[in-house]
Parts: C-alpha cells; sequence; structure tokens
C-alpha cells in the first residue's frame, strides 16, 4: 500500500508585521491561503522511518533528522505512543525557503499522510498542537485552507469569503536566496496599522521592502507581473522571494507565464489556482 498527499503551497496574501515581541519574534497578521500545487509526498509501510529526497529542488536538502518531514513522522509517533515505519518520499517541486510554505508544508502534508497510513485518528486539536511544535505556519498549511493567522502565524481563525478559493494564480520566483531571519531583521519597525482580512486585496506585505534590499531581483519580479495583462493584484508571499499575480481567467495567467518565461527563462514559475 502507498499513500500520496501534497504539500500546498502557502500563499500569504497580506502580510501585516506590528511589532518585535521580547522573545525576538514578531506579531504578525496575515491572511494564509494555498496553491493547489506543491510538493508530493508518497508513503509506503516500513519496518522503519526513511526519508527519499527527490525533484528539482532536492539539492540541498538533507533526509537527516532535523528534516522538517521527519520530524513530523517522529513527533506524530511520539504522540500516539505507536511504533509504527515507513519510507517517505519526498519530490520537491518548490523552490527552498521561497516564502511559500515549504518545508512547513511538507511537514504537514507528513502528519496527514502518515496518519492515513497508520490509521492514526487524533483530534484536530491535538493534530494542530503537533504542528505548532514544529514551526509557526505549520499549523495552517496542516489545515491547507485559507485562514487568518495571528501572534507569530500560528494563531488561526476561520477566513469565511468566496473571493479566494478558485483565483487563478502566478507564482514568480528569481531563484536568489533569501532567508527570513535577515528579511525580519531589516524591517524597520513601524506599525503600519491592522489588517482587514476582508480587504485583503488593499492590504499589504510589510517584509517586500526589506525583502526588495536584501534581494534586488525581487523587485524585478514585482515590476514584471504588474506589466502583464490582467494581473489584477501582485505582491510578495511571505519573506520572499516568491511574488505572485491574481489574475480574472487562466487564459490570462497562462499568457502571462509564458511572457515571463520568455523574458527571463532562469525563473521558476509555476500558474496555479487557490484551493
Amino acid at each position: 500500500m502507498q499513500l500520496t498527499e501534497t504539500g500546498y503551497a502557502k500563499i500569504n496574501l497580506a502580510l501585516h508585521v506590528r511589532k518585535r515581541r521580547d522573545d525576538g519574534y514578531h506579531e504578525l497578521e496575515t491572511l494564509f491561503a494555498f496553491a493547489q500545487d506543491g510538493d508530493v509526498l508518497t508513503a509506503a509501510p516500513d519496518s522503519g522511518l526513511s526519508l527519499i529526497l527527490a525533484g528539482p529542488f532536492a539539492d540541498g536538502l538533507t533526509a537527516d533528522a532535523d528534516n522538517l518531514v521527519l520530524r513530523a513522522a517522529m513527533a506524530l509517533r511520539g504522540a500516539t505512543g505507536k511504533g509504527q515505519g515507513a519510507r517517505i518520499t519526498l519530490d520537491k517541486r518548490l523552490p527552498v525557503a521561497s516564502g511559500i510554505g515549504g518545508g512547513s508544508a511538507d511537514a504537514a502534508a507528513a502528519l496527514r499522510l502518515l496518519s492515513k497510513l497508520w490509521q492514526i485518528d487524533l483530534p484536530e486539536d491535538r493534530m494542530l498542537a503537533i504542528a505548532a511544535d514544529l514551526g509557526a505556519d505549520v499549523p495552517a498549511c496542516l489545515r491547507s485552507r485559507t485562514v487568518v493567522g495571528s501572534g507569530t502565524g500560528g494563531q488561526l481563525a476561520p477566513f469565511d469569503s468566496d473571493d479566494v478559493a478558485g483565483t487563478h494564480i502566478l507564482l514568480v520566483n528569481p531563484l536568489k536566496s533569501c532567508p527570513t531571519g535577515p528579511v525580519f531583521k531589516a524591517w524597520d519597525g513601524v506599525d503600519r496599522g491592522a489588517l482587514d482580512p476582508h480587504e485583503w486585496r488593499h492590504a499589504r506585505n510589510d517584509l517586500e521592502t526589506p525583502a526588495m534590499i536584501l534581494v534586488t531581483e525581487i523587485s524585478r519580479v514585482l515590476a514584471l507581473l504588474k506589466a502583464q495583462t490582467g494581473a489584477n493584484l501582485v505582491r510578495m508571499s511571505g519573506s520572499g522571494a516568491t511574488c505572485f499575480g491574481l489574475f480574472a481567467t487562466g487564459r490570462l495567467r497562462d499568457a502571462a507565464a509564458a511572457s515571463i518565461a520568455a523574458a527571463r527563462p532562469d525563473w521558476w514559475l509555476l500558474p496555479t489556482v487557490l484551493r
């Protein structure tokens, strides 16, 4: 028996940074959304617990105990007191450290996948607690549905709206490293106001400016996306360097993808749809 699960790409449709906390983390307000595509995990029963890395962005990752997929597997196994094993394969299709979930989405997918493989049915609050111990974004990625995040991102609230799911989106990354820590450190500390989730199209990403200072290519990505016909919202996701454009139709999105791919064949693109 082999099962498959997707680590859905995470998109911050808006991200407001409110303040830096005494513990060094930042108070955030964000609207998480998820694409229907992402990394792909497969798992089959095995006597031990192992991870195989594959895919275009597997280079540079290690399949050791620090990998978030294995950490998620061990956390789930520890929480249930059962000694199950699994042979897991991670097909890494999303760029690493790119502001669209990455390891967090993969960890969440591992929790969903192994719950099915091992026939574990934990209450949602226990699953979310396991996810929170793995990282601030993992609880949102566990749900992989549009939610409002606050605190450090792990405090989640429902978001009822019909203007997110089904939206055509184009993700673009210049394939330049954009580490989260330095981006937050470069934030100017100015609180520019609270996020009204239902006005997310008129909101902002407060990390865009510091990210552009550190990775100048981000400004080029944003400019090229804004120049595309039909791009009705262009913004950076998370701490970068992935940016996105929203389009009214798949035809407009795909035309924009073809145009950018022709102009910048060295960039990574993903035309997809929000879940």
